[in-house]
């Protein structure tokens, strides 16, 4: 086995998930990450952990999906509701071998599939959910690398010293839980979104700091009142198909108007799925240099380093103040801009990034 394999799997249930003995773990596993889940399922058997495996699949997923005579899906089955009703942590190890598997299923049947299920996929926000790939060929040449050239990045990215970038992202997270107000102005962008009374997660990869994906290496919040206009510029795929250049205007912190160079059936989709997916459920500031390269996956792409990211659909809890319900949706959907130039953010008028530089390190400059 690759030594690296291994080391993911410790970081993964160690710094991650912060996995105890006893723990009912459910390890959710695709075709292509089986070898992940080997070395996961050691570290699992050595910390004395109770191990449950499940299996996805697109190509599963998409024959159900096609068969379904309709759009009645049954809410919520009782024993998918179950398993992670009883569930302290979920691993969710991503790695198809078909990264467009499901690009020809109806937007109507993702749509309708994901409201009926809405009770499961919040009993998997209830537990220690972390979610992480498995290095594949598909996954390379969805980034246009190599297979090996693609593992060095994704390994880089993961395995990592993540107590320092914590201790580094800490200092945005303090500047944005004070403040009211975020601006961020591009060639392209002038958008502004109200953060009072909002906490930031400083989304160092584990679950002590409310982060739940590997790799990370983000600052997220959950904004409202948005206004403005914004492009974003990295190109993505979304539901298997592509997306580029999509820009949405934004009054009254609902989206007005959407247009895209690619893709804008696939958004215009999104936002038709309910009225909180038309709402910004999250900003995002990516802060994580290894990840240096678009890869056309969200997981690593929107913690790139010198990058944005907002969010149509669900805010997360960890952003809220106790007993506050933030903007609702069965969607949470990621788009990505570019800030490395001719960019600066705000926050309630102070420029604390400008041009790739934050205003605590060497090369930021204050005009």
């Amino acid at each position: 086995m690759d030594p690296r394999i291994r080391e993911h799997a410790e970081v993964l249930v160690d710094w991650s998930a912060q996995v105890s003995a006893g723990d009912n773990v459910i390890v959710q596993l695709d075709e292509g990450s089986i070898p992940l889940g080997i070395a996961v399922a050691e570290c699992l058997g050595e910390r004395e952990a109770n191990m449950v495996v499940t299996f996805n699949s697109d190509e599963l997923s998409r024959a159900y999906l096609h068969s379904f005579p309709s759009l009645d899906f049954t809410d919520d089955p009782e024993h998918a509701l179950a398993l992670f009703e009883e569930a302290d942590v979920f691993l969710r190890l991503r790695g198809g071998s078909n990264t467009s598997g499901m690009a020809d299923v109806p937007m109507d049947k993702r749509q309708a599939i994901s409201r009926a299920r809405q009770k499961v996929r919040e009993a998997t926000y209830d537990t220690d959910w972390v979610s992480t790939i498995h290095p594949t060929p598909s996954l390379a040449q969805q980034a246009s690398m190599a297979t090996e050239e693609y593992r060095a990045f994704a390994y880089r990215a993961m395995i990592r010293d993540w107590e320092s970038l914590a201790g580094e992202m800490d200092r945005l997270k303090t500047r944005i839980d004070k403040g009211d107000e975020v601006r961020i102005i591009t060639d392209n962008t002038d958008i502004s979104m109200r953060i009072e009374g909002r906490t930031a997660v400083n989304s160092a990869a584990s679950v002590a700091y409310d982060s739940h994906n590997l790799p990370s290496g983000e600052v997220f919040t959950a904004p409202y009142a948005t206004e403005g206009e914004v492009v974003f510029d990295v190109p993505m795929t979304l539901y298997g198909s592509p997306v580029r250049d999509v820009h949405l205007t934004f009054e009254g912190g609902e989206v007005v108007d959407v247009d895209a160079a690619e893709g804008l059936a696939t958004i215009e989709g999104i936002l038709e799925t309910d009225d909180g997916a038309r709402r910004l459920g999250e900003l995002g500031i990516g802060m994580n240099r290894d990840i240096d390269r678009y890869t056309n996956n969200i997981l690593f792409d929107e913690k790139m380093g010198d990058t944005f990211h907002l969010a149509l659909g669900r805010a997360y809890d960890a952003c809220l103040p106790e007993g506050e319900i933030g903007n609702e949706s069965a969607v949470h959907v990621d788009m990505i801009a570019d800030m490395s130039e001719d960019a600066t953010l705000s926050i309630d008028d102070e420029v604390v990034y400008r041009e790739g530089s934050f205003v605590w390190e060497t090369g930021f400059s204050a005009n």
